[in-house]
């Protein structure tokens, strides 16, 4: 297949390292002598017209550093689910998509996204369209792959915001509760918790007991350390409840979690007698720069990408196994999400620091 037209997009929720990526494809495929076309939010771009531009090397310059996406993103609006009324009723913008792919020439698309984006991509893929997807977000939970980029970005900043609370927990003898990010998945929570010398550290992995956690946090009151540092990840559950959720999910759109760490911090006022404070980093952990490792780790992604596409090797993803860049079959990526295991090292590690992982 002779390859002279590529198109790219980026779904999902934004994760720093996107223009990274966006720029590598873009840099290596002119230097193949391949024309790249930018689309428009996400798949929204291959629905409706006049959502794409040209991309050349000029247009990338100076977006590294910066995060966000060019492009513009979304969560919603999955083309297999998208509500169209017609007199048949009602049906999915997939063909739609399909056909504007041919309509702008293109002979291969480069899917930047999540899971979810990548399930879309992988359902296009079936229906022909030859595609490569490149692993996006924050939460570090697409299987198959050691890292995603924006992970190392997000840990930073919760690292840094569990630094400064620590500052006003030691003045006050308060328990500072931190809610990162993460979804289903504890890696944001474990490592920045780690990282910032959490006292208790709450993931979706290991359901906790609310009484084990304040009983280590009298530990510390016992021995003189008045203060407590507790994250909590946004999709952790307590043992026999539920996740906290601040939108239930739709057919087009999943669930929206939030309010783990008020939960947890009232509670623990209740068990300990102690005053309990609560912050939620939310979408700060999405923005901002992203770090150099993950600068580093998105342009490789960007570049082999365009290899796999040279190469022909669609319905792939690209995906970091240390030391190397590598291409993994969609199919093995789809409806699966990588979790952090119950016996994994840092939660070991974490363990033997004296941190409570509420179990």
């Amino acid at each position: 297949m002779d390859i002279k037209r590529i198109g790219i997009l980026t779904g999902g929720g934004d994760a720093p390292g996107l223009n990274a990526v966006i720029r590598a494809v873009v840099k290596s495929a002119a230097n193949s002598c391949l024309e790249v076309i930018g689309l428009e939010d996400s798949f929204d771009g291959l629905i409706e017209p006049d959502r794409w531009r040209t991309l050349t090397p000029r247009d990338v310059t100076g977006i590294l550093r910066i995060g966000g996406t060019i492009l513009g993103t979304t969560n919603r609006g999955n083309p297999f689910a998208y509500p169209i009324q017609t007199s048949g009723g009602t049906r999915d913008y997939s063909a739609r998509c399909v056909e504007m792919f041919h309509e702008l020439k293109l002979d291969a698309l480069v899917v930047i996204g999540g899971d979810g984006t990548l399930s879309i991509a992988y359902e296009f893929h079936k229906r022909g369209v030859p595609l490569v997807g490149v692993p996006k977000t924050i939460d570090n939970d697409i299987v198959e792959t050691t890292n995603t980029f924006g992970f190392d970005t997000a840990v930073s900043f919760a690292t840094e915001a569990i630094d400064r609370l620590h500052t006003t927990a030691e003045a006050h003898h308060r328990v500072m509760v931190v809610e990162v990010m993460g979804r289903y998945a504890g890696w944001i929570a474990l490592y920045a918790g780690v990282a910032g010398g959490a006292d208790a550290i709450l993931i979706p992995e290991i359901p906790f007991s609310l009484e084990k956690v304040a009983a280590r946090i009298m530990e510390r009151d016992r021995y003189g350390a008045r203060f407590s540092i507790v994250v909590v990840a946004e999709g952790a559950k307590p043992i026999g409840g539920d996740v906290a959720v601040v939108k239930e999910g739709t057919a087009d759109y999943v669930e929206r979690l939030g309010g783990m760490g008020a939960r947890v911090t009232a509670a623990i006022e209740k068990l300990t007698g102690k005053e309990a404070r609560n912050t939620v980093l939310g979408h700060l952990q999405r923005g901002g720069a992203p770090t150099s490792y993950d600068r580093i780790l998105a342009t490789r992604f960007g570049a082999r990408a365009v290899e796999l596409v040279k190469a022909g090797e669609f319905g792939t993803m690209v995906a970091f196994h240390p030391p190397n860049i590598v291409a993994v079959p969609l199919e093995k990526i789809v409806g699966r999400t990588r979790n952090v295991p119950v016996d994994f090292d840092v939660i070991r590690t974490a363990r033997a620091m004296g941190i409570a992982m509420g179990d």
